[in-house]
């Protein structure tokens, strides 16, 4: 049995600005495959991800929501 490793990564978002942007961006993130959990802070510019997800795919998800993640 082959079973992709549960981590925590965390992204640099800019461009968020309230909570309707952290909304925005945790929505689309918790779309990609193999993300189980994501919460966006506006105020520190932040996105903490969990879950296998491949951190491109999460960025293509930042993007698809407006935003960009730093770096």
């Amino acid at each position: 049995m082959n079973q992709m490793s549960t981590i925590e990564q965390t992204y640099t978002v800019e461009g968020m600005t309230c909570g309707h942007c952290e909304l925005s961006v945790r929505e689309e993130v918790l779309e990609v495959e193999g993300v189980v959990a994501a919460a966006a802070d506006h105020r520190a510019g932040s996105l903490i991800v969990r879950g296998s997800a491949d951190g491109d795919a999460i960025r293509r998800a930042v993007e698809s929501a407006g935003y960009r993640v730093a770096g």
